[in-house]
């Protein structure tokens, strides 16, 4: 099975998960995101971006982040309202309205002009696109040239160990704990899936350069469960 064959979330799988989304996030993976995208924030912030789009922001967990490390203005879109009403009220809450604006958006129709934002950030995003291709053609339109994109996404870890123990607690152990926390275990079913049939490494890289980008790189986290894209339009 493809990733043309797995079915693709819908708004109100994540609207579903939504108010336990974070919790989750960080207690099923004991943590360790918070420093993915701690090291996401470092790398961007050496480009000094003054725009930035944060595409499928969730809750504005990447978001709220770079508005504390960077001096910037923040646009993060998503398709699930839910989502973005908790972010919306956690930028609140940080006092970061000024910095960061939430809007109801697919990364397949980016509703921005050409040559747009200085950067684009996305975390555990991309492998929800409906349409990769598209998704990635979107982001690439709305960079400014010469701008960078940063993608965090999971992977499958290389080390034959370590990948059997990471896909036991990916396909067993995520999937009973997320859905009896969150009440939705189709969601936590999906992920282990998603990110399974999801190209990664090189592959990835070669469908960034197909959408146009260029100085493509990768690097691997934690053993290989994540991976740090970047790439330059």
């Amino acid at each position: 099975m493809g990733m043309e064959d797995l079915q693709r979330p819908q708004p109100i799988t994540f609207d579903g998960i939504a108010t336990k989304y974070d919790f989750l996030n960080h207690f099923l993976s004991f943590g360790i995101d918070v420093g993915w995208r701690k090291k996401l924030i470092r790398r961007l912030a050496n480009k000094k971006p003054s725009y930035i789009l944060d595409v499928a922001t969730g809750t504005a967990d990447l978001a709220i982040m770079a508005a504390k490390k960077i001096p910037c203005q923040i646009v993060g879109c998503d398709i699930a309202n839910k989502m973005l009403e908790i972010g919306k009220r956690k930028i609140e809450e940080h006092s970061l309205n000024e910095k960061i604006q939430l809007l109801e958006a697919s990364a397949e129709d980016l509703p921005f002009a050409d040559n747009t934002f200085d950067a684009i950030m996305v975390a555990f995003g991309v492998r929800n696109f409906r349409n990769l291709g598209q998704g990635l053609s979107e982001m690439h339109r709305v960079l400014k040239p010469d701008g960078h994109v940063f993608i965090l996404e999971f992977s499958i870890p290389e080390n034959k160990f370590v990948r059997g123990v990471y896909l036991f607690y990916f396909r067993h152990i995520l999937p009973f704990v997320g859905g009896w926390i969150s009440k939705n275990r189709e969601a936590y079913t999906y992920l282990p899936q998603s990110v399974e049939q999801f190209p990664q490494g090189k592959d990835f890289t070669e469908q960034l350069l197909k959408a146009g980008f260029q100085n493509n790189s990768f690097q691997a986290l934690t053993f290989g469960i994540a991976t740090l894209y970047e790439a330059k339009k």
